[in-house]
């Protein structure tokens, strides 16, 4: 069954960045200012323009940085709050196209095979990408237990394996694709590229990657 996450409210607390231009700073700008007044030559001394253009510059700069804060910010707020909504995702089975985790247990697999295929083969690679497996399995959207054999049908060691999915006709390849798996999802990690999720095995992939949720 498909569900929505949960929201999870609670305080978060953001470190907020320091500011980049402190009023010491622009001080100095002041005295550099007066520096460059007291010592220009008096035969030609520097057009009034050219300091209100120095100070529209130093006061546009301090300005873009400030908002760039400000922005930065808002993100990590932002990122926050997603990731305490995401949250209610833990405990519950993620379907993603990732590298799934194999110790025994049945893994459920939702193959999509090509519209025109009238075979599908299941083929899985261990951690070196060595093809240690293919076997038939139904041409259907149907969920699919995989048990985690190997070519002669004897148990893969405990590790995590890349699934993907040939699909034929009148055994002519039409397509290889990613197979997508339910897996539990252990943990929510925060980052700068998005929140990411910790899945059964140490496997994580971005929150965003996921298809579909359900309750184990």
């Amino acid at each position: 069954m498909d569900i929505m996450p949960t929201s999870l409210s609670g305080p978060q607390t953001v470190t907020q960045p320091k500011p980049a231009f402190a009023s010491t700073d622009f001080e100095t700008f002041l005295k550099m200012l007066t520096t460059q007044l007291q010592n220009q030559d008096p035969l030609n001394p520097i057009d009034s323009a050219d300091y209100a253009v120095q100070l529209a510059t130093f006061s546009g700069v301090e300005q873009a940085v400030r908002t760039n804060q400000l922005l930065e910010s808002m993100q990590a707020q932002f990122g926050l709050l997603g990731m305490a909504q995401l949250t209610g995702w833990v405990g519950q089975e993620a379907r993603v196209a990732a590298p799934v985790h194999m110790d025994g247990t049945p893994v459920t697999l939702a193959p999509t095979p090509a519209a025109a295929a009238d075979r599908a083969v299941l083929v899985v690679a261990d951690a070196d990408g060595t093809t240690v497996s293919r076997e038939d399995i139904p041409v259907s959207t149907e969920p699919y237990q995989w048990l985690g054999a190997d070519a002669a049908g004897d148990r893969l060691a405990v590790g995590t394996y890349a699934l993907s999915l040939e699909s034929y006709v009148n055994d002519t390849l039409l397509s290889t694709t990613a197979v997508e798996a339910y897996v539990p999802i252990l943990e929510v990690r925060g980052g700068a590229e998005g929140s990411r999720l910790v899945l059964r095995g140490g496997v994580e992939v971005p929150a965003t990657s996921v298809t579909a949720l359900r309750v184990p």
